[in-house]
């Protein structure tokens, strides 16, 4: 059997998420995508996984090594109601960090969640 990783015996990333990148990017990726659009509950969900799907390979790009990523799009339209989001993870906090970005137009408000995970 040829081995394929061995282990490295090492903790810390050489390369440390650094949250203000990845808020940055995300940041503009939603301006992008969203500041002429108007709210469509048709087109929503495929909207969100495109944005999402956009967002993973730019944080992938900053090459963060030992992370793992989850990107999370929520496009709800403006109706006068408020709005929770929640979620629960098994988290290291010394490690795992999470970055959120917005983007409100006229008729929806976008909200962009992207967690980044360590692993060893």
């Amino acid at each position: 059997a040829k081995i394929r990783c061995a282990n490295t015996y090492r903790l810390e990333s050489h390369n440390k998420f650094r949250d203000y990148l990845v808020r940055d990017k995300a940041q503009a990726i939603l301006t992008n995508k969203l500041q002429q659009a108007k709210y469509d509950g048709v087109s929503s969900p495929s909207l969100c996984a495109s944005i999402s799907e956009e967002i993973l390979q730019a944080v992938k790009e900053l090459d963060f090594d030992r992370y793992k990523y989850v990107v999370s799009v929520l496009i709800v339209e403006k109706a006068g109601q408020a709005i929770n989001v929640a979620s629960r993870w098994v988290w290291d906090v010394q490690r795992d960090t999470w970055v959120s970005a917005e983007c409100e137009t006229e008729t929806f408000i976008a909200l962009a969640l992207i967690t980044a995970c360590y692993y060893e």
